[in-house]
C-alpha cells in the first residue's frame, strides 16, 4: 500500500463509465471515491451517524495522469489528511491493477453542518478519535 494510506477499496470500471473514446469518462471518478470514502468510513463505525449533523461537500479536485477503461479493475487508496475544526479533508490515489499505474488523484473537504441551522459546527470527537486511530500521526489538524 503507497504511504501514507492505510485504506483502500476495489471496484471494476462498468462499461457505461466509459465513453466514446473507450476510456473512463473524467466524471465518473467520483463516484469511485465516494465508494471509497464511504468503505473508509464503513472500517471506522462511522458511516451512520445519530446526530443531527453531516458532512456535506466543499471542495473537490480531481489530477489525471493514465486512462482506464472498461473492464479495469482499481484500488483506490483513501485517508483523511487533515481534519480542521469544522472540515474534513480526503485525499484518493485510482490504481489500474494489476499493473499499479496510477491514473487519478484527488483531494474532497467536506463541512460538517447541523442540518437544522444549515451551518457549520464542530466535527464530532467520536469522528476525530476513529480517524486517529487509523492514520496515527498522519493528519493534519
Amino acid at each position: 500500500m503507497p504511504a501514507p494510506f492505510k485504506f483502500s477499496a476495489r471496484t471494476r470500471v462498468g462499461f457505461s463509465d466509459t465513453d466514446a473514446q473507450g476510456i473512463v469518462y473524467y466524471g465518473r471518478y467520483n463516484p469511485y471515491f465516494d465508494l471509497a470514502r464511504v468503505e473508509y468510513l464503513r472500517s471506522l463505525g462511522q458511516l451512520k451517524r445519530e446526530s443531527n449533523g453531516d458532512f456535506v461537500m466543499r471542495a473537490n479536485d480531481v489530477e489525471y495522469f493514465a486512462p482506464a477503461r472498461f473492464d479495469d479493475e482499481l484500488e483506490i487508496y483513501a485517508r483523511v489528511s487533515r481534519i480542521g475544526r469544522t472540515s474534513v479533508t480526503f485525499e484518493f490515489a485510482a490504481y489500474r491493477l494489476p499493473d499499479v499505474e496510477l491514473m487519478v488523484t484527488a483531494h474532497q473537504t467536506l463541512v460538517y453542518v447541523d442540518l437544522e441551522e444549515r451551518r457549520a459546527v464542530e466535527v464530532p470527537g467520536d469522528y476525530r478519535a476513529a480517524v486517529r486511530g487509523l492514520e496515527g500521526g498522519d493528519v493534519d489538524a
